[in-house]
C-alpha cells in the first residue's frame, strides 16, 4: 500500500538559495562588468540592426563569472521580452560552461553538434537552468545554470584567461550572436585561444542557405544575416 507523506511548505522554502546560504560574489572586477554592460546601449543602436527584426534590438544581458555565478543581468529596453532573460543567463553558461584556455566555443557553435544524431545530442540536457532565478532581479551572486545552443553566448577571455562568459537574447539568434560578439570586442574581451567557427574563432559559421549545418554550423535565421567582424 502506498503511503504519502506531506512535506511542510517552509520545509521545502528552505532548500531554495537565499543570500544567506549561498550569495557570493562574482570573480570578474565590477569596473571590467560595468564596462562590459555599458557595450550594449552602443551595439543595439547599429544602423544594421545586428541583422536583427528589432531597431534598436531589445535585448537581455548576461555577465557569468568562470564559476557560473551571475554577475550581472540588464536590459536594453522595457519592452524586451521577458523568456529572453533565463536565455541570456543560460547563454553566457553555456559560453563559459564548454571554453577553456585552450579552445573557445560560442553558442552559435554548438547548433548543429547538438541537433538529433549529433556528437554532443543531449548536451542541452546536462546543466538545467533553476527556475528559481526566473524573477527579475533574483540569480546574482548565485549559479542559476541552464545550456542553450544556438546564437548568443561568447566566452570572455581577459590577459589570455577565461573569466567568465556573456550571454544576450532578445532578437533572432543570429542577431543576439552579432550583438554578443561585438560587446565582447569592444570591451576588449576577445582575445579566445581559438575555435571551431569562422576562420578558427568562435565567431559563427553559418551553413549554406538550404543546407543543413553541420560540423559547428549554425542555420541562417529570419531577417538579414549579418557576417559580423570585429
Amino acid at each position: 500500500m502506498l503511503k504519502w507523506i506531506a512535506i511542510p511548505a517552509v520545509s521545502l522554502l528552505a532548500m531554495l538559495p537565499t543570500a544567506s546560504n549561498a550569495q557570493l560574489a562574482c570573480a570578474i572586477s565590477t569596473t571590467t562588468v560595468n564596462a562590459l554592460q555599458a557595450k550594449l546601449a552602443i551595439v543595439v543602436a547599429l544602423p544594421d540592426q545586428n541583422g536583427g527584426l528589432f531597431k534598436p534590438n531589445e535585448m537581455w544581458s548576461a555577465i557569468v563569472d568562470r564559476t557560473g555565478k551571475l554577475c550581472s543581468v540588464i536590459t536594453s529596453s522595457p519592452d524586451a521580452w521577458p523568456g529572453s532573460r533565463a536565455i541570456a543567463i543560460a547563454k553566457a553558461t553555456t559560453a563559459n560552461g564548454f571554453s577553456n584556455n585552450k579552445l573557445a566555443l560560442s553558442t552559435a557553435n554548438l547548433y548543429a553538434p547538438t541537433q538529433p544524431g549529433g556528437s554532443l545530442y543531449g548536451l542541452n540536457n546536462s546543466n538545467p537552468f533553476n527556475p528559481v532565478f526566473q524573477p527579475q532581479n533574483s540569480g546574482i551572486g548565485f549559479v542559476p545554470g541552464g545550456v542553450i545552443t544556438f546564437g548568443g553566448g561568447v566566452a570572455l577571455y581577459q590577459s589570455g584567461q577565461i573569466i567568465g562568459g556573456l550571454g544576450v537574447s532578445g532578437d533572432t539568434s543570429c542577431a543576439d550572436h552579432a550583438i554578443s560578439y561585438r560587446m565582447r570586442h569592444d570591451a576588449g574581451l576577445d582575445g579566445i585561444p581559438g575555435g571551431v567557427g569562422l576562420n578558427g574563432s568562435d565567431n559563427i559559421l553559418y551553413a549554406a542557405v538550404g543546407t543543413t549545418p553541420t560540423g559547428f554550423e549554425h542555420p541562417h535565421c529570419l531577417g538579414p544575416t549579418v557576417d559580423v567582424t570585429p
